[in-house]
């Protein structure tokens, strides 16, 4: 019944199984907390939730993906004057920032650290980093952008 419902809303066999192994970790770690008067119901909500949360996680993945994507090549450049003008980039972008920003974009983006394990590096919610890394987002697209170019940005 459990994998059913991953299955079903995860739409893919390989993750369903995580799920459900996910599921049966919360109840294992919770087992003396629970009191459960219908136990099926209460699995088959579990199950949701953890599918739901796959499912979330997946999205901002995606979204994280689509944004890295130069600050990926950046972290890449192996070249000598293309690094030196990616060095300046970075230096642009993080100049008003806290340390903190740089070590966490750095755990975040070149390291490919989670949001989560981020978060637990740095004692932090999961929030505040993505609140953090999603305005240096916004910074990084003013700096790059066209209208940020002839705002002086750049």
């Amino acid at each position: 019944m459990v994998f059913r419902r991953c299955r079903q809303l995860l739409c893919d066999e390989v993750s369903a199984k995580d799920a459900v192994q996910e599921v049966f970790v919360q109840v294992v770690r919770n087992g003396e907390r629970i009191r459960v008067e219908f136990p099926s119901s209460f699995l088959y909500q579990i199950a949701t939730n953890v599918s739901l949360n796959t499912i979330r996680s997946r999205k901002q993945r995606r979204e994280v993906d689509r944004g890295d994507t130069l600050l990926a090549m950046i972290a890449d450049e192996e070249d000598s004057t293309e690094a030196v003008s990616a060095r300046m980039l970075l230096d642009k972008i993080f100049a008003r920032e806290h340390v903190s920003t740089r070590v966490m974009a750095t755990y975040h983006f070149v390291d490919g650290m989670t949001l989560e394990e981020t978060a637990r590096e740095l004692n932090m919610s999961v929030s505040g980093v993505r609140k953090r890394l999603r305005q240096l987002k916004e910074r990084f697209s003013a700096i790059t952008s066209p209208v940020g170019k002839e705002r002086g940005f750049q």
